[in-house]
């Protein structure tokens, strides 16, 4: 099978998008601790316990995974749009210049939990549409699928996690209901 891991620069979003697994409703971070180790998983600070962090992290899991949708041509929902926008405008980022000249975006120091968390997604997302690979990062179309995958194909059109599977699925369905019709 294809490698459909995300470059560095979107591995934080793939990784937290795919915490929930739709199709058996298992969500990784609503498991006990669940939250905590996907923050120490990533080398982030953590988040206060409790349900309003793990919310927080679920509605921006949520968002990314419908932005990710959005590459494949469904357009975002309005609502989820600002959703985004208000998540990813209430992680401060700061550009840095090392000893190379080398700029890049960070999360503001002194950030901890969530706000790191969504400042460093924000900060990879800005790095992958400045160099064109965001659009490449899409969830599978199939409804009862939606796993986040990175799209390596040299034209840039899949649209399903894995041809083997929900690819079949989806061909097979047309295919009857086009039987079906005729």
């Amino acid at each position: 099978m294809a490698d459909r891991s995300a470059p560095p620069s979107l591995a934080l979003v793939q990784d937290l998008a795919n915490t929930l697994d739709i199709e058996s409703g298992q969500d990784a971070l609503a498991a006990p601790g669940g939250l905590a180790a996907f923050l120490r998983d990533h080398g982030l600070p953590p988040a206060p316990a409790g349900k309003r962090a793990l919310s927080a992290v679920q509605r921006l899991r949520e968002a990314l995974r419908a932005a990710c949708l959005a590459h494949t041509g469904t357009d975002l929902a309005e609502e989820t749009e600002r959703e985004l926008e208000a998540l990813l405008t209430a992680a401060p980022l700061t550009l840095t210049v090392d000893a190379r000249g080398e700029a890049a975006l960070c999360p503001a120091p002194g950030l901890t939990g969530v706000a790191a968390l969504t400042a460093r997604i924000a900060a990879g997302i800005a790095t992958a549409a400045a160099d064109g690979t965001w659009p490449r990062l899409k969830a599978c179309e199939a409804h009862d699928c939606q796993w986040v995958f990175y799209d390596r194909s040299p034209a840039g059109r899949s649209r399903w996690c894995t041809m083997a599977v929900c690819g079949s699925r989806a061909k097979m369905r047309t295919y009857r209901a086009r039987k079906a019709e005729g």
